[in-house]
């Protein structure tokens, strides 16, 4: 074999790990692009989780959460499926990167939950509860994976009859025509009944002008709120400041979603250590001078969390890194399973568009 056909073997086995990555991110939403943890059941976040922990992909840890072009994502399934421990959800839930303000919001809610459910087995009076929440924050942070977990477990708490995620933008949700808006939103509402309907950017819903459909998809969302109130939970998801104008735009918005969680951006330790996540999944071993420069990279590139995608701009990084391995490796005479595994420095430095500095030969000062 010629060194040209050794390079391009070489660079499609690289490129068939990125595929098979980038199409197991899709199939598990996510996001967000993240590692799993021993109680995540082949669930997969849109936020990362502790580097160690076993179990499948989802990216980001992650999701991503991208929406479909039709606007719609859900699977049919012929029954529901059996209520997972609630145990092993929070456990799940403990072992994501990051997220801690998230994470207490989250155990505050299935506290609240569970003592809702109490009165009203021991004949107490109880409130109305409304479970219906924004999440707000930049692309990548979790939002999709939470969603996602928050379903199951609603589900295992008795209050969701499957426990399914829909996941829809203003693509899923508005048509070009009147009254066409209203049957596309039900189709969406029905596929999420018994689960929990994700809207992603709902401030987009807001059109420019007063005859734009998105207010027919919000009147449409609002009704079915209040007729499955008993099986459906709605998510409306997207940045801060559009979040907060666009649920105060609307009293039917307003006094149905009272509950806010707002996703932190990550800091660049745990960018780290959702790249380090990344390299146990696919089974790579990063040289620890490696990872000094990949924070580096990681900093320098997160600069606009908004634009870098916080997990989603690590999965980025982390393909660039292993096309510049591909590189090096096609460069080789012999490519041992050893060197397919290892991530060095100048990887790094090579997906930076710098070089490794060389080390003088002995004398050569000298002989200068």
């Amino acid at each position: 074999m010629d060194k040209k056909d050794k390079k391009d073997e070489i660079i499609l086995q690289q490129l068939e790990v990125i595929q098979t990555l980038t199409e197991h991110n899709l199939r598990r939403m996510g996001t967000d692009f993240w590692g799993s943890s021993p109680a995540a059941k082949g669930q997969e976040p849109e936020s990362s989780r502790t580097p160690g922990a076993p179990g499948p992909q989802e990216s980001p840890q992650d999701p991503p959460a991208v929406p479909q072009a039709a606007g719609v994502n859900a699977a049919p399934q012929d029954a529901p499926p059996s209520p997972e421990k609630l145990e092993d959800l929070q456990k799940e839930l403990d072992g994501y990167i990051g997220l801690s303000a998230v994470k207490q919001e989250v155990r505050n809610l299935i506290d609240l939950v569970k003592i809702h459910q109490l009165r009203e087995k021991n004949g107490l009076p109880v409130t109305e509860l409304s479970l219906h929440m924004v999440f707000s924050g930049s692309p990548g942070t979790g939002k999709t994976t939470i969603a996602r977990l928050m379903a199951r477990i609603f589900h295992s708490l008795g209050i969701l009859s499957k426990g399914q995620l829909v996941e829809v933008d203003r693509a899923g949700l508005v048509a070009g025509y009147v009254g066409q808006t209203a049957l596309k939103t039900r189709k969406a509402v029905e596929k999420a009944l018994g689960g929990v309907l994700f809207i992603d950017e709902a401030y987009a819903l807001n059109g420019p002008s007063g005859n734009d459909f998105g207010q027919e998809a919000i009147d449409t969302i609002l009704k079915a709120m209040e007729d499955h109130r008993d099986d459906l939970v709605v998510i409306a998801a997207g940045y801060d400041n559009l979040m907060n104008r666009f649920i105060h735009s609307n009293p039917g918005l307003e006094s149905r979603f009272n509950r806010f969680l707002h996703f932190e951006d990550y800091s660049p330790e745990e960018l780290l250590a959702i790249f380090k996540t990344r390299c146990e999944k696919g089974c790579y071993d990063l040289e620890e001078e490696a990872a000094g420069l990949v924070q580096d990279f990681l900093r320098e590139e997160n600069r606009d969390p908004a634009s870098f995608g916080n997990a989603r701009g690590v999965r980025n990084v982390f393909e660039r890194i292993l096309i510049c391995q591909a590189n090096r490796l096609a460069g080789q005479e012999h490519v041992t399973r050893e060197d397919l595994t290892k991530l060095t420095a100048a990887d790094v430095l090579a997906a930076q568009g710098r070089e490794a500095v060389k080390p003088e030969a002995p004398g050569a000062e000298k002989d200068a």
